[in-house]
């Protein structure tokens, strides 16, 4: 094995990234690509750092630190803002990996079908990265730039990921499906964002997963839904041709013919859902 590093402080962790490192957070994705050969790589666990941990909001935000759980964030107390992101959660693997992996890293493991993406990408999150020389900011839809491919540069660690403030008052829903109630890898999923204001949907953002390298907004599907009253009748608004943005594959799940009808049917039940 290479070397293994638990820096308790963000700065000393910095300092380690000045040389190659395997960032390490829940490990609920790198051990079991792992079985089996030995592990050669460095390897950099940030689970200690306090900092990169827990929930916190001001008037413009709320602040999901990189290593908060997946169960933590179930058990925080946040509107129904979150409602989706939430339900997402409870699908990340059995409660085990729940309690051990992390938001940031769902998002840095860069999976086309990783649970928590389509409700981040329709939360509008933006990923913090933090660096000796200062931080930055990236929207979560530039950070995951491919398959297991993301921006993040050498020597920049995500520290947290920023949900904006809706402007008006907002509700969420994820679904997903896959071979098996649980603890499955989804065929599809979607998750969906609604503000609302007089009865009236003010905006709307909606986030499809699996079936495509990097889950997509539907901003055809999205633009429909303005304007158009909050109630039972939302789903019935989804047409095939908002999927355009979508290009799924044919793998051992699902064709892409199946993955692109069910996530059809999924996106018709999920605003259903939202506006119920």
């Amino acid at each position: 094995m290479g070397a293994y590093l638990r820096p308790r402080g963000l700065e000393e962790a910095l300092q380690a990234l000045t040389r190659p490192f395997t960032v390490l957070a829940g490990g609920t994705d790198f051990y079991p690509t792992r079985v089996g050969p030995s592990i050669t790589e460095d390897i950099l666990d940030i689970a200690g750092i306090a900092a990169l941990r827990g929930i916190s909001e001001t008037d413009e935000s709320w602040r999901l630190g990189a290593t908060t759980t997946w169960s933590e964030l179930v058990e925080a107390s946040l509107p129904p803002l979150f409602d989706g992101l939430k339900q997402a959660a409870r699908e990340v693997g059995g409660r085990q990996i729940q309690n051990s992996g992390t938001i940031a890293g769902n998002v840095c493991n860069a999976s086309p079908a990783a649970d928590g993406v389509p409700a981040l990408l329709a939360l509008e999150a933006e990923v913090e990265l933090a660096h000796r020389d200062g931080t930055r900011r990236l929207p979560l839809a530039s950070f995951i730039t491919g398959v297991r491919k993301t921006a993040r540069l050498p020597g920049e660690l995500v520290v947290a990921l920023h949900v904006p403030r809706p402007r008006a008052a907002a509700r969420s829903a994820f679904m997903k499906l896959g071979a098996r109630r649980y603890l499955v890898i989804s065929i599809a999923m979607a998750s969906a964002v609604v503000e609302v204001a007089d009865g009236k949907v003010a905006a709307a953002r909606v986030a499809v997963g699996a079936c495509s390298p990097v889950a997509q907004r539907l901003p055809r599907l999205e633009q429909a839904l303005i304007g158009t009253s909050f109630d039972a009748t939302l789903g019935e608004r989804v047409e095939p041709s908002h999927l355009a943005p979508l290009s799924p594959i044919d793998d051992i799940r699902g064709s892409a013919a199946y993955r692109g009808d069910v996530a059809l049917v999924l996106l018709r039940r999920l605003l259903a859902k939202v506006s119920a």
